[in-house]
């Protein structure tokens, strides 16, 4: 994939944007799994650990998308 614009309906997109997209649907499965195991009352503070595990999700897909 080249990191240049996308367009997009005639509207011009940064490709970051696509793949924070794809991340965050990748994420929202992750959460239901996790959720459907009640594995998410374990951790610390929630909201922290889904904001990180996003940003690991993310760069796994930004590295996927380089290669």
């Amino acid at each position: 994939m080249s990191f240049s614009e996308v367009n997009l309906f005639g509207v011009y997109v940064a490709p970051i944007s696509l793949l924070m997209v794809a991340a965050w649907l990748i994420l929202i499965a992750l959460r239901r799994m996790v959720a459907r195991f009640g594995l998410l009352r374990h951790v610390w503070h929630p909201a922290l650990f889904v904001l990180a595990v996003y940003t690991i999700v993310l760069s796994c897909v930004v590295l996927v998308a380089a290669y």
